[in-house]
């Protein structure tokens, strides 16, 4: 798996300061700009963040690189519906020459006769994929026999407000393997450029009590 963070909003913090003190400020913008000091933008930002009124932090986005992933994966990221996907296309790019790449699970790749199962159904896929292209079939209809296995590449984009959302779900030990590892990833590289908006994001377990109706028992550690 790789994840890269492409691009994010130029000063996130400073943004999403500047937006929270507007909404209680009589002074300009650019008089705003001006009074914001790392330690004023970090003051604003946990008070807006321990009252709940996260809405200036939509503000800031952040675009990620991922590649190396499942179609299993993808089919539940694309349940958080306030952010930007653009996915590697089965329609339009055929993957007889290069082959198609799979993803593992661990549990899978511990048993030796499982995972040899496993390649052989992955291998005849693969086969059944390139037979159907080399007889005319069109890619968007010879890609019905590859599995969830499948790997992908994306482009996510979401606002701060809306990762810590994610990270809320998909960083929680309860989360699926693929999903968490993608999303601890992200959490990584978020909180280098912006550690005050995502200090304390994670699962609820983080901040307090876990909200699971049934709790791991292994408290999270932050990243």
């Amino acid at each position: 798996m790789i994840v890269e963070l492409l691009k994010y909003t130029n000063e996130p913090e400073k943004t999403c300061a500047i937006a929270g003190r507007l909404c209680y400020s009589a002074v300009g913008i650019e008089e705003l700009k001006e009074q914001m000091t790392q330690e004023k933008i970090e003051d604003i930002l946990k008070r807006i963040i321990k009252s709940g009124h996260l809405s200036v932090l939509e503000h800031a986005s952040f675009s990620f690189g991922i590649e190396g992933v499942s179609r299993a994966l993808l089919a539940q990221l694309t349940r958080h519906r306030i952010a930007s996907f653009s996915v590697q296309s089965q329609r339009y790019v055929k993957f007889n020459k290069k082959g198609v790449d799979f993803v593992i699970p661990p549990t899978i790749s511990k048993d030796e006769k499982l995972l040899a199962k496993y390649n052989e159904f992955l291998k005849l896929s693969q086969q059944y994929y390139n037979e159907f292209i080399e007889a005319g079939i069109p890619a968007e209809d010879s890609r019905y026999v590859l599995p969830n296995a499948s790997s992908t590449k994306i482009v996510i984009t979401m606002n701060a407000r809306e990762l810590r959302h994610f990270f809320e779900l998909r960083c929680c030990n309860r989360a699926q393997w693929e999903i968490r590892d993608m999303a601890c990833r992200m959490l990584k590289l978020a909180k280098e450029v912006a550690p005050i908006l995502f200090n304390d994001a994670g699962p609820n377990c983080v901040k307090g009590a876990c909200t699971e109706d049934k709790p791991c028992g292994k408290p999270w550690k932050r990243i």
